[in-house]
């Protein structure tokens, strides 16, 4: 199921903990804004990967899942541009993590990293439950679904992509392979013209006897190209360049985006477990608040003494907010103590409150009518679910599920 857009898609989905703060926006959500006008995007509530961690304390989750997508289009997500859904609303998500684990080995989701590292960072929890074990294969599920090109990830995510394209190989391995495979390829072949059809034989042939890369991308890049093609054909026009069955599950690709450090209040990292947040609808009093009492080096105890940016949280929001010019007067005035911290603080301050106070007036239409933020995500739903039957109607298929 390619996308009929002519934009790469894109997938990515955030659980719902409620109203944002800077920590969510920077190192997800701003990357959203920019990217819905650059591709397809698809973004979802992942409401039942709230379950795999919180699944004892329900009680507040449909709170936070439309005080979440408040946040998102307060942020500047343009429904016009980009479709938002709850994960929960299509349940062929449910579905297809149920067939996925069928044919998914155990050992797989066991040696994910951050497994036996959330297990020993949560451990007043009891996350001895296959829903926790599991997450992974649902979050491949649900990437799997919209068949993306790409899924936009921080570097520390990307091991998260990777088993979904173990996954999606293993299941076009096991499933990819129907009667008449080549005959139907040599038909396909035909369809793109003698000299189109000549190319895509010749970058084949490049690609398995040499393993040229290049050759390989051109290739798939030709197939995507024959509009007229029938999805299935285009499908197995992919496969057979590496010798494999038809591709139901196209393998997605990383998509590093940034995601700069963002302090807490107290040094740590920002997190509402730490209590240490700023809120993106915060009132921006209590945010001018917070950041003039935010911690800096320690070392700095005097006006008179002098700092190191290295350690002060504040100077890590400067490399967000500021430019490099001042940049540059924060870490020479630190280090000289030329400025004091509450100098340095006001240029961060003013930028953050500009941040907010725009966040807080484009949400206000939305918190005074929560039956447009309901409209948005019933007709994303819609159209997610749509996308979602596709892609279930070729898994089924495959497996040999469709009874006629």
């Amino acid at each position: 199921m390619a996308s009929n857009n002519q934009n790469p898609r894109v997938l990515s989905g955030m659980r719902p903990t409620g109203q944002l703060h800077l920590g969510n926006y920077h190192g997800a959500l701003k990357n959203w804004v920019d990217l819905q006008y650059q591709y397809e995007c698809y973004f979802f509530v992942a409401d039942w990967h709230a379950l795999t961690t919180g699944y004892e304390d329900t009680s507040r989750i449909g709170a936070h899942v439309w005080e979440m997508v408040i946040d998102w289009l307060g942020a500047g997500l343009n429904p016009g541009a980009c479709t938002l859904f709850i994960q929960s609303r299509v349940p062929e998500h449910a579905e297809l993590h149920l067939l996925l684990s069928m044919m998914t080995p155990l050992g797989w989701l066991e040696r994910v990293p951050t497994y036996k590292d959330q297990q020993e960072q949560l451990r007043e929890k009891d996350l001895a439950t296959y829903g926790f074990l599991g997450y992974p294969l649902l979050q491949s599920a649900d990437i799997l679904l919209y068949q993306p090109k790409f899924v936009p990830v921080g570097e520390d995510q990307v091991a998260h992509v990777e088993i979904t394209r173990e996954v999606a190989r293993r299941f076009n391995h096991l499933y990819g392979r129907e009667p008449e495979f080549e005959a139907k390829v040599e038909r396909a072949i035909k369809q793109m013209g003698s000299k189109q059809g000549a190319l895509y034989r010749s970058l084949r042939k490049a690609y398995q006897e040499q393993g040229d890369g290049e050759s390989l991308k051109q290739a798939q890049a030709l197939v995507d190209s024959h509009h007229h093609l029938v999805l299935a054909d285009r499908e197995r026009l992919i496969g057979y360049l590496d010798g494999a069955g038809r591709v139901i599950l196209p393998e997605p690709e990383v998509l590093l985006t940034a995601t700069p450090k963002v302090p807490g209040l107290d040094g740590r990292k920002m997190s509402k477990s730490y209590g240490n947040t700023i809120g993106l609808r915060e009132d921006p009093d209590e945010v001018t608040q917070k950041l003039k009492t935010m911690q800096t080096d320690p070392a700095r105890a005097r006006r008179t003494d002098p700092g190191d940016p290295a350690k002060c949280p504040v100077f890590d929001l400067h490399r967000i907010y500021s430019s490099a010019e001042t940049q540059t007067w924060a870490a020479q005035g630190c280090r000289s103590a030329g400025i004091g911290c509450l100098e340095c603080k006001k240029p961060v301050i003013d930028a953050v409150v500009t941040e907010i106070r725009g966040i807080r007036d484009r949400a206000r239409e939305y918190e005074e009518n929560p039956e447009l933020v309901r409209g948005i995500i019933s007709e994303g739903c819609e159209k997610a679910r749509d996308v979602a039957r596709e892609t279930l109607d070729e898994v089924r298929s495959a497996m040999g599920l469709e009874y006629r």
